[in-house]
Parts: C-alpha cells; sequence; structure tokens
C-alpha cells in the first residue's frame, strides 16, 4: 500500500530473503572473504554462525546468486530436525540422487558416484545447510563422514554449515572435535554499525525507485540503529513499519519521534497482554459487559474507601479507551487509502481504453 503513495516499484524492506537486495555490510563483506578462502580451499567445512536475523539466509542467497554454475554444483538445505539417515537422504536428493529404495549402504554409494561424475564434469560440489543449530549429532556425523569421499586424493564435497550462535558451542563440545578440526574457515556475522545504517536504507530504497520520498532525519537514524541494536532482519522490521506509518500519517520525512512511537507499538504486539490481577475474592467482567457502578457518600460526607475506584485500573481503562481511538483511527485511514487505490486502479483501464 505505501510503495504505491511512494510511488515504489517494490517492498524494500522485505523480510524474505532476497539476493537483490545484497548489502555489503562490513561483517558481511568479512564473511563473503571467508567463504571465498574456504571455496578455495575445495575442502572440509566452512561455518558462518551470527544471531536470528543477521543475515545468513541473505548471504546464502547472494552465494547462490553469483557462483559459476558451470564450475561449481551447489546445493542448497533448510535443515530440520532429522537424524542422520534423514539427512543423508536429503543431501542426496538435492544433488539430484533418486533414494527410493535404498538402504543406506546403497545409497552412500550412490552419493559417491553422482560426486565423482560432477568432479569428472569438471565441477566441484557444495553443499549449504542453514539453521545448522538444530541439526542432530548424528546429522552431523553423517555429513563429516560424506566429507571422506575422495577420487585421486581430490575431496569430493566441500559443506558450508550456517548457524545461530548455539552451534558454536555445540561446536566445541568434545562429541564433535572431528568436524571440528574439519573447519577451515569461519565467521560470526555481527550486528551492523551505526555508521553502516544510513547507506543500508537507501541502498535497498534505491533498488525500488526511491525519489528522496520519505527521507530519513539523521536522528531517525540513530533511533532505529537503537531499536534494532543493528540486526538487519529487525531494521527492516521497523523500516516497514516506519513506511506504513509515514504513508498514512502523510509525512515526508520520518523523525525520530516517528521511530520512538513504532517501535513501542512493535514492542507491545510482542509483549504478552496480560489482564491487570484482580483483588482477592473480586470478580473481573469483560469491558463490554462491565457496568459503572453509582457510589453513594455516607453521611459524613465521607466515600467509603472500599467503594472508590482503583486509580490504577482508571488509568489503564482510559490508557485502553485511548489506544482503541487509536487503532480506530489508523483503520480509518488505512480504509480511505485503500479505496483511493482502488478507485484509482480502476481508473487505469478505462483511460487505457480511451486512448
Amino acid at each position: 500500500m505505501y510503495t504505491d503513495h511512494f510511488g515504489l516499484t517494490g517492498q524494500p524492506f522485505q523480510l524474505t530473503p532476497d539476493a537483490r537486495f545484497w548489502f555489503e555490510s562490513r561483517t558481511h563483506r568479512k564473511a563473503m572473504a571467508y567463504l571465498g578462502y574456504g571455496l578455495a580451499q575445495a575442502e572440509g567445512f566452512v561455518t558462518i554462525t551470527g544471531e536470528i536475523g543477521a543475515g545468513k539466509s541473505t548471504l546464502v542467497a547472494h552465494l547462490m546468486a553469483t557462483i559459476d554454475r558451470a564450475r561449481l554444483n551447489a546445493v542448497s538445505l533448510v535443515s530440520t530436525q532429522v537424524e542422520g539417515d534423514d539427512m543423508l537422504r536429503l543431501a542426496a536428493q538435492g544433488f539430484g540422487v533418486a533414494t527410493a529404495g535404498l538402504d543406506k549402504a546403497r545409497l552412500l554409494d550412490a552419493i559417491e558416484q553422482r560426486l565423482g561424475e560432477e568432479l569428472r564434469a569438471g565441477k566441484r560440489n557444495l553443499l549449504l545447510v542453514d539453521e545448522a543449530q538444530i541439526l542432530p549429532v548424528s546429522s552431523l556425523e553423517e555429513l563429516r563422514m560424506l566429507s571422506n569421499f575422495q577420487v585421486g586424493g581430490k575431496p569430493l564435497l566441500q559443506t558450508v554449515l550456517l548457524g545461530q550462535p548455539e552451534f558454536r558451542d555445540r561446536l566445541a563440545s568434545s562429541g564433535l572435535e572431528q568436524l571440528r578440526q574439519r573447519v577451515i574457515a569461519a565467521h560470526h556475522l555481527e550486528a551492523m554499525g551505526a555508521d553502516e545504517l544510513e547507506a543500508y536504507l537507501r541502498h535497498r530504497l534505491g533498488l525500488v525507485g526511491w525519489t528522496g520520498r520519505p527521507d530519513f532525519a539523521p536522528e531517525a537514524i540513530v533511533a532505529i540503529h537503537k531499536a534494532s541494536d543493528g540486526i538487519p532482519r529487525r531494521i527492516n522490521q521497523l523500516a516497514n513499519r516506519l513506511m506504513l506509518a509515514a504513508a498514512l500519517e502523510d509525512v515526508d520525512t520520518i523523525d525520530a519521534d516517528l521511530v520512538d512511537a513504532v517501535a513501542e507499538e512493535i514492542g507491545a504486539d510482542a509483549r504478552p497482554h496480560a489482564p491487570a490481577p484482580a483483588a482477592a475474592g473480586e470478580r473481573v467482567l469483560p469491558l463490554r459487559t462491565a457496568r459503572p457502578t453509582l457510589v453513594e457518600a455516607d453521611p459524613a460526607g465521607i466515600a467509603d474507601p472500599a467503594a472508590v475506584p482503583d486509580p490504577a485500573i482508571a488509568r489503564r481503562i482510559a490508557a485502553l479507551e485511548a489506544r482503541a481511538d487509536e487503532q480506530e483511527a489508523m483503520l480509518r485511514r488505512i480504509l480511505a487509502l485503500l479505496i483511493e487505490w482502488a478507485e484509482g486502479d480502476a481508473e487505469r483501464p478505462a483511460r487505457f481504453n480511451a486512448a
């Protein structure tokens, strides 16, 4: 919706990894350098770790989009919690091996034969496994065993493992020492620096036809980095909501106040909304069925303290009513934009036919 409002050709801050939006931050540049070094060795394992949303999947998408397919046969797997035999079948299917009816011994033979065919055709084999932190030890061990395949002293397979920070802890355990010894390069994706954020936003906006509207005030850039901790997915989530808010409010410059307000909304959405605890023996009615209670003054003109409404509850009700009003106003603005968009969409064919 905001794409039409600002004349953009697409969504600049979508959460789905897309190689077109690759941005080479300092940490991602280092990751590509380590990958390049590891791939040049043509053996063993390369590990890339990072927080949730740090850009691991985007890194894989970028690598898959830029490799030379004539020289490298690359297969990407998003792992699930599968045991060793199932991991073998996933890898085999990725490399085009029919697995139906094959026991483990024949499956390993088929994989080795297939990888050997690729190598003899002048192609190296690369297996990328994302979400490696959830793989059981049996699956990691089977991947290690696949790295043993060789022809004429040349390894048939190289593997890149990507996972969250806890994967580093797993690799450090004694049970995976043999796998750890085969890791030839490793990198941990850090958060994006505050000095990189403005270039990141402008890069993504520029890819969808951004002409400077809306712009981001300098203090807004600082606020976005603070609210997102420099994690790309959090930046995209916040920036996407900011673009929507800017369209709804019809503003051309996003400032720090808007960033703080939207960040607070996102935080409120993520927090559980537990009702205020009721006093002992008190029954809490839903707001729709609750009715105000008249409090009669005592003869001395002083109200019974037990009958006076709790100020905290009154403030909470007021806050809920204010939030409901804000949501209703926002829905009205969204409806108005949708109507405007629909009417404009209906007029375009008419103008075309008239032409």
